[in-house]
């Protein structure tokens, strides 16, 4: 044998028995990674610590590799989403297996939400949206008006002789609008009889929207039904000028954005005259003083180290007068003139403090003063007296009255662990109500309303979290206090969907015309229990939710004569009822739309009811569909907005001598509520790049159809006469041209289909 051959085959004897030592040093370590539910962790990462040697786990939550390593090391199992998961292992010539159970890390982003008996949109943390502004504008036949909007959604009633939310079977008062965590005391113009009036925001104004049907936060009280919390945007994009012409409305403004982009100021006005609408458009009352409004509102914005303080001021002027034939004779007008003078102001500072403390403190002052006249006239619209006609004689009357409203509110924040968070806080809010009656009564009530708050979000895992919460409050002008518990529980079961429970209770004052009369009264008080399911994903949203209410302690009225009574907290009611929600941006593209269902079943014993009876603002069936379709070829978005009630009861309430209930003289229900809403909006301006100015052209018609809508009776004193209570006009009509200078907001456009 040569040396050469010698040699190759002692080479090769010796990597054979290298590689056998080296695969006897071999270990195989395997297993199986699961989470705390048992399901498999696709994607995992296995491995030991400061080596080289781990794998991936694989579909099956199976895992296997080998090392050579021996002795004592760390055993790693990492996967974003999950707490990481370590343990001391001993290697030796022996094969390991090892199951391993990893735990879910908490994430904002894939904790459960809490959203039973609230809707929230904009951009709040983990919402799910449902209205955003450019949904409040381009809601057909909306108007830009936020209730309008927000009507359309299950719970809210379709009441158009009333302005204000009426939700789940409470009155148009139970439902409160609160701005950066106050109190707003007057968001609507001031109530003309039988005609509702709008509110007093832009929905521009805001970027977070909550409209809570039931069982809303402990941080807020005083609505016994429903609280529409509005949170106000921070800064603007960039500095701009506003421009909106229409036929009733001018209007402009400014907003200028500091180079650093860390403070902002801007002020708006516009005037609104309806007097050559009118001209054009007849109505059913007989305007002797045309609709006029100003409008004015001013802000500014500070960006601090790690927050933000924000303040917002608006000032409201109006004025109008309109004439009806009087119920109670055939000669006679009805004569009703309102001055109105309205000043808002809300100061905010949010601020994120360090080591998990949050700060957020807001400050409000609002005063509301009106002039009302009311006035029997004879057809040459001269001024009539009835001193031997009581019932005649009341119509005369001057009423001048002030709103007054100072609170401040302070609320901290602080991270417990995880995700779980702790709120408390408190608020005082000092009411100031004059009221000058026809001469013969002169109010000055003061109430200085005092609370203390405080609110967990309790996160045991991503998929089961609970508020649980409280609040105490005290009433100087009531003289009592109450304590007002309320939990909230969500379970999510599946991809994008939960399920979720609320328990609450809600106080409220009685209102300032009852107060005025007996302050020897007590709080109102509801009890809400509410279950939620709903289903989220890929722009499509689900809801539905069944709910009961119970009403205890609600405001009785006393008959003494005809004209006067006592008042006392004997009344009681109850209102449950099913809901549904069904909104879609996905399946047609750039078609968006919402379908609500509500069934309400209501029954209230209070005010001057004689029993227990469905109150006439509610309705047993309401539906809405919402359509938007924007066409970019043209441009041109078109909007449809469809909305039906059942109708409504009606009574006529018949006082019979004293000592005796009210009595039902007439009763019924009214004719079934439909209204197709329609809006137009043109952009030219997409498809232009580096345009400087940005313009909408809007276009709007109510009640297209021109359904006639009658949503109650009035009656006369005795009782003959029946008058139908109904719309000032069929259809409302409105156009108009909206120029922004500095910002484009063509993307917003096409994203929400204006």
């Amino acid at each position: 044998m040569s040396q050469a051959v010698f040699i190759r085959r002692l080479l090769l004897l010796g990597v054979f028995f290298i590689s056998i030592l080296y695969t006897n040093a071999q270990v195989t370590i395997s297993g199986k990674v699961k989470d705390n539910k048992g399901k498999p962790v696709p994607g995992a990462s296995v491995s030991l610590k400061d080596t080289y040697d781990g794998s991936i786990v694989d579909s099956s939550g199976n895992y296997k590799f080998t090392t050579t390593e021996k002795g004592e090391f760390l055993f790693v199992v990492s996967n974003v989403g999950y707490k990481p998961f370590e343990q001391k292992i001993t290697i030796g010539t022996s094969p390991i297996s090892l199951d391993v159970v990893v735990k879910e890390e908490l994430s904002e982003l894939k904790a459960v939400t809490v959203i039973s008996g609230s809707f929230a949109a904009g951009d709040t943390k983990r919402a799910a949206t449902v209205l955003t502004s450019l949904d409040v504008v381009t809601v057909g036949g909306g108007n830009a008006d936020i209730t309008s909007a927000v009507k359309t959604l299950p719970g809210a009633q379709q009441i158009g002789e009333s302005e204000g939310l009426f939700v789940r079977g409470g009155a148009g008062y139970e439902t409160k609008q609160f701005i950066d965590g106050t109190l707003v005391n007057n968001p609507y113009f001031t109530s003309i009889p039988d005609l509702a009036t709008r509110g007093r925001f832009s929905p521009f104004l805001f970027k977070g929207t909550v409209f809570t049907t039931g069982g809303y936060s402990a941080l807020y009280g005083q609505a016994l039904s429903s609280a529409l919390i509005l949170e106000s945007i921070d800064m603007p994009e960039q500095s701009q000028a506003t421009l909106s012409l229409s036929p009733i409305i001018l209007g402009g403004g400014f907003q200028q954005l500091a180079k650093d982009k860390k403070s902002s100021w801007g002020v708006n006005y516009s005037y609104v005259n309806l007097i050559g609408y009118f001209n054009l458009v007849k109505q059913t009352p007989d305007y002797f003083r045309m609709p006029s409004f100003h409008n004015a509102d001013a802000n500014f914005r500070i960006k601090t180290k790690n927050g933000i303080i924000k303040y917002y001021s608006t000032f409201a002027r109006g004025r109008l007068g309109l004439r009806r034939p009087d119920i109670d004779s055939m000669d006679l007008k009805n004569a009703f003139g309102v001055n109105n003078l309205n000043w808002y102001n809300n100061i905010s500072w949010r601020e994120n403090l360090g080591k998990g403390w949050k700060m957020n403190i807001g400050a409000g002052y609002s005063t509301n003063t009106d002039d009302i006249t009311q006035q029997l006239q004879n057809q040459n619209n001269q001024p009539q007296t009835f001193p031997d006609k009581p019932w005649l004689q009341a119509k005369n009357f001057v009423l001048n009255s002030r709103q007054d409203l100072s609170q401040v509110k302070a609320v901290m924040e602080k991270r417990l662990f995880g995700i779980s968070t702790i709120r408390f806080g408190g608020e005082f809010m000092h009411f100031v109500n004059n009221t000058n009656f026809a001469d013969s009564l002169n109010s000055h009530l003061i109430d200085n309303l005092a609370a203390a708050f405080a609110e967990t979000d309790i996160y045991v895992t991503n998929d089961l979290a609970a508020k649980i919460g409280g609040r105490f409050e005290h009433s100087s002008v009531l003289g009592k206090a109450n304590f007002a518990p309320r939990i909230s529980l969500a379970y999510k079961v599946g991809i994008g969907a939960q399920v979720s429970a609320a328990y609450g209770i809600f106080y409220q004052k009685p209102e300032n015309n009852q107060l005025i009369y007996s302050q020897n009264l007590g709080y109102t008080r509801a009890t809400h229990y509410i279950l939620t399911y709903q289903k989220s994903t890929n722009d499509r949203i689900f809801r539905t939710e069944v709910f009961y209410k119970k009403y205890a302690d609600l405001i009785k009225t006393v008959p003494l004569d005809y004209f006067y009574f006592n008042y006392n907290n004997s009344g009681t009611g109850y209102a449950k009822g099913i809901e549904f929600f069904w909104r879609d941006k996905k399946t047609i593209k750039n078609f968006d739309y919402w379908i609500s269902y509500s069934y309400l079943d209501t029954k209230r014993d209070y005010l001057n009811y004689p029993g227990e009876l469905q109150p006439t603002f509610a309705a047993n069936h309401t539906v809405s569909l919402v359509t938007k379709r924007f066409f970019m070829d043209i441009k041109t978005g078109f909007n449809f907005t469809y909305s039906y009630a059942t109708g409504r009861p009606y009574y006529n309430f018949m006082y019979n001598g004293p000592g005796n209930k009210y009595s039902i003289a007439d009763q019924g229900k009214t004719r079934d509520f439909h209204n197709v809403g329609f809006s137009m909006n043109y952009v030219p301006s997409i498809g232009r790049q580096n345009s400087k100015m940005f313009w909408v052209l809007v276009a709007s018609v109510t009640n297209v159809l021109g359904n006639d809508q009658v949503f109650g009776y009035n009656y006369s004193y005795n009782g003959m006469n029946k008058q139908p209570i109904t719309t000032a006009a069929k259809r409302f009509y409105f156009i108009g041209a909206f120029f922004s200078w500095g910002v484009d907001r063509t993307q917003d456009a096409i994203n929400n289909n204006l």
